[in-house]
């Protein structure tokens, strides 16, 4: 049996259309702006959640479902980062067949001079264009969106 598909209407299409386009000129927008200071967004990304884990590290796989990345993407991406010294590979204390990737003090001070453009960025590009009300909406929104594709990669 087959189920009928479900159209988009216009405004639904409408909001799918302008939620590509912004999403897409966002991220490219705040890369631009990091590349200028070293670094790609995902390098970003990566670095500030090292930063904010216990002992700067943490798992691979953990890594990469934090960054909704994949695991070959972030090892690619993490290879990068090692040859510039902001971060190394360790076994993992609690499974030696698992590997964390450690953010070095090198990536912390580099994370800590970006981290103030990308910030910026944010604000302009994202916050502050929107009031508070809206601003949850959206929040809200693509924690269900995330909710709802993350479960379905298992």
């Amino acid at each position: 049996m087959t189920k009928e598909t479900r159209w988009l209407d216009e405004d639904e299409q409408t909001a799918w259309r302008h939620y590509l386009r912004a999403s897409r000129a966002l991220s490219l927008a705040l890369d631009r702006e990091l590349l200028d200071h070293g670094m790609s967004l995902a390098e970003y990304e990566i670095l500030s959640m090292l930063s904010e884990a216990e002992g700067r590290r943490l798992r691979m796989g953990a890594l990469a479902d934090l960054v909704v990345q994949s695991r070959s993407r972030i090892t690619h991406t993490a290879t990068r980062l090692q040859r510039r010294g902001w971060v190394t590979r360790e076994s993992c204390s609690s499974d030696s067949r698992g590997v964390e990737l450690v953010l070095t003090d090198g990536g912390y001070d580099a994370l800590l001079l970006a981290a103030p453009v990308h910030v910026a960025s944010v604000r302009r590009y994202f916050v502050d264009t929107m009031d508070g009300d809206q601003l949850s909406i959206v929040g809200d929104g693509m924690r269900r969106v995330h909710e709802q594709v993350g479960g379905e990669r298992g």
